[in-house]
């Protein structure tokens, strides 16, 4: 039996969700959560064999919630379910320890096979999706896309691109004008950026500013 935590803030649909695995003969929902605290505390009393996600809940979520649980159970399969359905998003999730990427409007037999493949050892993610992640691979070629970039670095690329000085993000951030700099410099040089006319492009294409 595959034992599944179902994380979503809306009751409809962890209910909906558990009709769907009552149809099952391998599959049963041993616990559920509304929001990220309450995720790592029934993983602090329950064995799972795998853990859905919503990508937005209250509180601790997203990647932060993601990077957590896999810190602390590595070997835990980690399947988000959401509506998102770009691109960067999917692939920050994957790097942050997912296994599974699925949106919500997928066909429920695909969710159940996800489940399973999961448990199995296996990975998932919605053929829509991996097609598209496969393209940005093949047009990008050696770039880095924002999802491979540190929070920190995606932060700091923001604000560039929005005009802010190097002083004035380190104020905003708290931190010193010399790790401004630094995180700069390497972001520059993942995201293969020679100057802020470039920075500002690459920020736009990738929908990090309007």
């Amino acid at each position: 039996m595959i034992d599944v935590l179902i994380a979503d803030d809306h009751t409809l649909m962890r209910e909906c969700l558990k009709r769907l695995f009552d149809g099952t003969d391998d599959i049963r929902v041993k616990a559920e959560a509304s929001n990220g605290g309450e995720v790592l505390e029934a993983l602090r009393r329950v064995a799972f064999d795998v853990v859905m996600l919503d990508v937005s809940m209250p509180g601790l979520s997203g990647e932060s919630l993601v990077a957590r649980i896999h810190d602390r159970y590595p070997e835990l399969p980690i399947l988000i379910l959401t509506m998102f359905n770009e691109t960067q998003i999917a692939k920050r999730k994957l790097k942050a320890g997912a296994s599974g990427y699925l949106t919500k409007d997928c066909e429920p037999d695909m969710l159940v096979g996800a489940i399973r493949k999961l448990a199995a050892g296996g990975r998932a993610i919605h053929p829509e999706l991996a097609e598209r992640i496969a393209f940005d691979l093949e047009v990008t070629g050696n770039r880095t896309s924002p999802g491979d970039l540190t929070r920190r670095e995606r932060q700091i690329l923001h604000l560039l691109a929005k005009g802010l000085t190097l002083n004035e993000i380190a104020d905003q951030l708290a931190i010193s004008n010399k790790t401004v700099s630094t995180h700069k410099t390497r972001l520059m040089k993942k995201a293969g950026i020679n100057n802020n006319a470039e920075l500002v492009t690459y920020a736009m294409r990738h929908r990090m500013i309007e």
